[in-house]
């Protein structure tokens, strides 16, 4: 009897993490992405600081604003840390991202790829995420289209993209965190599901920038 309730278990774990994910590391995930979102609040309450703002006060135009205090954040950021909050309303993902692609650090969300920048730097910024195990928050990558909206909230800046495409793509294909001719975003996931052989990418560009200042001031990107 216990053997026969043991596999049954066993098939209804195997059952669950076909239809969604893998309900153990789930739970644990959920309980590293309440901390995460813990890390956030409290971040958000310290920067960008006042003498953060003094830093861009009479710097001309958002972008070039954003840019500076994306620095200045990315000077103060550790591996495993939350960074900001990502949400694709498409797919249904509202999650706290966080630095470094580890294993650590993808347990408790997205992670951002520490040779990429971060939104408002310039170039290529990118993630990964999983996709069965950890809350799978990049579970429905794939269905990604073309025009649906992606946000990122950072501490310093907002940011809205909009996705260009996905693709599968070998999983040593570094190529696709290079720079172009404008800002972007990519996510990147195992693909396919269960298995590490390949990687889905979705591509999405930078369409617009907001800042809500300590000062209560807010630029908006025209």
């Amino acid at each position: 009897m216990a053997l026969i309730t043991a596999g049954v278990v066993v098939l209804a774990d195997v059952a669950a993490t076909l239809a969604w994910k893998e309900p153990v590391s789930t739970v644990y995930g959920s309980i590293q992405q309440g901390k995460a979102e813990d890390q956030l609040a409290e971040l958000e309450s310290r920067f960008p600081a006042r003498a953060d703002l003094r830093e861009v006060e009479h710097v001309e135009g958002i972008r070039k604003k954003v840019e500076i205090l994306a620095g200045l954040f990315a000077k103060r950021v550790h591996k495993g840390e939350a960074i900001g909050r990502l949400r694709i309303p498409s797919i249904d993902l509202d999650i706290v991202a966080v630095q470094g692609t580890d294993t650590a650090s993808l347990q408790k969300g997205p992670g951002h790829y520490p040779e990429t920048p971060f939104p408002g730097q310039g170039g290529t910024s990118a993630m990964a995420g999983h996709r069965t195990t950890y809350l799978a928050p990049f579970r429905h990558l794939d269905q990604l289209k073309r025009g649906d909206e992606i946000e990122i909230e950072m501490p310093y800046a907002n940011f809205a993209y909009r996705v260009q495409k996905t693709r599968v793509v070998d999983d040593s294909a570094v190529n696709i965190i290079h720079k172009v001719g404008y800002e972007r975003l990519v996510l990147t996931a195992c693909h396919p599901l269960y298995s590490a052989a390949q990687r889905i990418a979705a591509f999405a560009k930078l369409r617009e920038v907001s800042f809500f200042a300590l000062s209560d001031r807010k630029w908006d990107d025209p």
